[in-house]
């Protein structure tokens, strides 16, 4: 079969190039696509970079003279063959300037600059219009070139690790830009009209120090995450809750006096407010955050936890170390998935101390038992001691009441419209009545929580809502086995089976495709079932505390969305180095494996330190 080879994708790196003496040293992202240049001059001082870089889109007279034998022996590497250079990685050096001549470099779509001695960026640089990532941070800049800020594609800016005093108010003219990280600077606040960056994602400001936050910061309706710790702020602004994506909020080390309650940021899983000047923590705030899972307050003035805590169904994480508490509210007991509750350096009088230093099960167990206590005392008996979110928690022990007959105003049906979830946790139930599901699916519930109960399988009931369910949690229960029914949910995107007593799933499992979220830890595996290599869509797998005893690293490789995989406390012998190919994959837990490569030290410096071990250690 005849036809032109194809063209060749274009990447150029030279790192730590004073070093080099050969033009080996100039390497490519992958051996397949490395280019070399014909005898480079070699630099004499860091700060030169070979003469050639800024013209090598260009084909040089070696290349246009070859002749036609050596073409018909490699082709491709004919320069009318070549694609012109897209990414170009200069980091690690001592770079003191950039040549304007970076303007022939047309074509960049990747620009890498970090790690070296640059005071000032050419104007030039304004004129690469295809740009879309560029990271200068851990250099000597104060500013940047206002021609950059009119780059029409630019969607990731690191600027992080440098001098600047402030953000150029011509920054919010990169309508394109989704990441920004501006940490560890000397920005003392953020310009007014920053709120037109209305699809960044992520907005990276540590270590610097700002004091207030612009009103219009509200505007970027796209934020997932905010990083502001380390500042001087003394508040946040009210009307937070128009941050509707917002997930993760990191506030620790500021003055702050008071936190806002919210309303809005439902999508809120993490706030970390430790080391401020909190003394309250808001009632509404606990009712507006239903998917919060960690919860970091510690190093504050708070004197008092509201009874609403308990609201947050979804904490895993509590962290109130460190203030003025003196009293544990019972309703913490109701907290279905809190794992860590940390309440050292609180002056708390009501619990033993042998108590609270056994930890985080102890004082759940002591709490519960005095709601119990406190029910019976007001008359309501066990059976009322606890109200979960839609279901209030008349007897549902063996599936059933005492007379066989389920209450009519079982489940609260207004509940279960307002908050779309079925939550019944820490009831010892060994089954649940179909009339359950029934009603829940006629009032559009798509989030179905039995965690922390007895069932030994999935309820069949749960077959009524296979076209709703979105969140399914069934931890810390005694399933031993999935039926295959699960395969019939076809909108699950998260499911939670830790704790419990699993050692395999069925095989129709792997159709489950919209399925981003995994929870197996805590079970009995042998290793990783087949049939989760086959989940296409699968984001996240956390796996800890099992017996797998190996890696598959061909199923892994099938799974390209994964980015989270925790394998922590298994029975792993070896690491095949070629793990380290999977580059999809952006956090690896591996602590507390019997293997001895890596070793613990790469381990704790984390996922890109081990997969970048992994990559050393692959046969050539």
């Amino acid at each position: 079969m005849c036809g032109p080879y194809p063209r060749r994708r274009r990447y150029y790196q030279i790192r730590e190039f004073q070093m080099a003496s050969s033009a080996d040293e100039l390497e490519s992202e992958d051996p397949d696509d490395e280019l070399e240049l014909d005898d480079p001059e070699p630099p004499t001082h860091s700060e030169d970079l070979p003469k050639r870089l800024y013209d090598i889109n260009e084909a040089d007279a070696d290349s246009k003279a070859v002749n036609l034998e050596e073409l018909t022996i490699k082709e491709e590497d004919a320069w009318w063959n070549q694609v012109p250079l897209n990414n170009l990685d200069l980091s690690s050096n001592t770079l003191t300037h950039i040549s304007p001549k970076i303007e022939n470099l047309q074509s960049l779509t990747v620009l890498t600059l970090h790690d070296n001695a640059l005071v000032e960026l050419p104007p030039e640089i304004g004129k690469l219009e295809k740009l879309m990532r560029l990271n200068v941070s851990h250099n000597k800049l104060s500013q940047l070139p206002r021609e950059m800020y009119s780059l029409p594609e630019l969607r990731h800016l690191n600027i992080s690790y440098n001098e600047f005093d402030e953000l150029n108010p011509d920054i919010s003219d990169l309508h394109m830009l989704e990441f920004l990280d501006g940490g560890h600077n000397n920005i003392q606040s953020l310009p007014g009209g920053i709120g037109f960056l209305v699809r960044l994602t992520a907005l990276l400001l540590p270590n610097n120090h700002i004091k207030e936050l612009p009103p219009d910061l509200v505007n970027m309706r796209s934020l997932q995450k905010i990083d502001l710790m380390h500042n001087d702020l003394t508040s946040l602004p009210e009307d937070m809750g128009l941050l509707r994506k917002l997930e993760c909020l990191y506030l620790q080390h500021n003055d702050i006096l008071e936190l806002p309650e919210f309303e809005g940021n439902e999508a809120l899983s993490e706030l970390h407010a430790s080391n401020n000047f909190i003394k309250i923590i808001p009632k509404a705030m606990c009712s507006n955050l239903p998917h919060l899972k960690i919860l970091d307050l510690r190093d504050n003035k708070i004197t008092e936890l509201p009874d609403e805590l308990c609201l947050l169904r979804n904490l895993n994480r509590l962290d109130v170390s460190n203030n003025t508490v003196s009293v544990l509210p019972v309703t913490l007991s109701s907290l279905a998935h809190l794992i860590s509750l940390q309440v050292e350096g609180n002056p708390i009088k009501t619990i033993r101390r042998d108590i609270l230093q056994c930890g985080t099960t102890r004082i759940l167990k002591t709490l519960h038992d005095r709601a119990m206590a406190k029910a019976k005392e007001e008359g309501g008996g066990i059976d009322d001691a606890s109200t979960s979110a839609g279901i209030s928690v008349t007897r549902l022990r063996g599936g059933q009441m005492d007379d066989g007959d389920i209450p009519g105003n079982f489940p609260d049906r207004y509940k279960l419209r307002h908050t779309r979830t079925l939550a019944v946790n820490l009831e010892e139930l060994t089954s649940v009545p179909d009339q359950v599901f029934q009603i829940a699916r006629d009032e559009g519930v798509h989030v179905v929580d039995f965690a922390r109960n007895q069932l030994s399988t999935l309820p069949n009931g749960l077959q009524h809502m296979k076209d709703l369910v979105t969140e399914l949690v069934l931890s810390n229960n005694v399933i031993g086995y999935v039926p295959q029914f699960i395969s019939q949910f076809t909108r699950i995107s998260f499911l939670n089976l830790s704790n419990n007593l699993l050692n395999d799933l069925p095989t129709e499992f792997g159709v489950l495709n919209t399925l981003r979220e995994l929870n197996i830890a805590n079970n009995r595996f042998p290793c990783i079932p087949n049939c989760v290599y086959e989940l296409q869509g699968l984001e996240i797998l956390i796996a800890s505390e099992n017996h797998i005893k190996m890696l598959n690293v061909s199923g892994l490789q099938n799974m390209r969305r994964l980015s989270t995989l925790d394998l922590r406390n298994n029975d792993i012998e070896t690491v095949p180095p070629i793990l380290g190919n999977l580059t999809n994959i952006t956090h690896l837990e591996l602590v507390g494996n019997p293997f001895r490569q890596p070793r613990h030290q790469i381990l704790m410096k984390g996922t890109d330190a081990i997969m970048s071990y992994l990559r050393d250690r692959i046969p050539t």
